[in-house]
């Protein structure tokens, strides 16, 4: 479900899981390949993505319903996950190969840059469609990764943006054909892998330091 290849100094996480929801056993697979690149010696960047008409469409909301029980863990640990990203040591891309929805829309934010596929798939904050609120954490990634009327239309209207529309909005910085998407974030990736990793992470992990506060709450 979750590989990890490498090209060049560039690690790239796939996540083959259809939809790619996040559940103990997604996140726990992810992480263990996050493990792996943080562990690995000499210059690295990483790049995430989907496969197929999926980028993330967040939460295990099925899971949640059916094993209430397991409810705080997903949370805790997508929490968890967003701020790994966030302050991770190494610059990261997000190639958004397809839908790229809620939990999954936040991961994204969660990387340095996102790059999206021109002609198919949308960027979405849907909750207050689906009557469900952000948490504090989801709030304050969402504001301090866009421009605040970009994260107040996308949070108070669920709207689905196209790729050109995200890159208007500040919230892509490329739209690529589909062909292309994994490549171009490789592309944009690999001049930035030989940057010093400690101080890349301390830099992140300062200018979030707000957000990654809320991890410790």
């Amino acid at each position: 479900m979750i590989e990890l290849e490498r090209q060049g100094d560039v690690y790239i996480l796939h996540m083959r899981g259809g939809e790619n929801r996040f559940n103990p056993e997604s996140l726990a697979a992810i992480n263990e390949k996050l493990d792996e690149v943080e562990a690995s010696e000499g210059p690295a960047a990483l790049v995430t993505t989907g496969e197929g008409k999926f980028y993330s469409n967040g939460l295990d909301l099925d899971r949640m319903t059916s094993e209430p029980d397991v409810t705080g863990a997903i949370i805790d640990g997508t929490h968890a996950l967003f701020g790994r990203l966030l302050g991770f040591p190494m610059y990261t891309v997000a190639a958004c190969n397809g839908h790229t929805f809620a939990a999954g829309a936040m991961l994204a934010l969660a990387h340095d840059e996102r790059i999206m596929r021109s002609d198919r798939g949308w960027f979405c904050l849907p909750e207050v469609d689906i009557g469900m609120n952000f948490t504090p954490l989801m709030s304050a990634l969402i504001v301090a990764r866009l421009p605040r009327l970009t994260a107040h239309r996308a949070m108070t209207t669920g709207k689905r943006y196209t790729a050109p529309e995200a890159i208007e909005a500040q919230i892509a910085l490329e739209a690529v054909g589909e062909s292309e998407v994994l490549a171009r974030a490789v592309a944009l990736a690999q001049p930035m892998a030989a940057k010093d990793r400690k101080m890349i992470g301390e830099v992140k992990r300062r200018i979030y330091a707000d957000v990654l506060a809320l991890l410790e709450d």
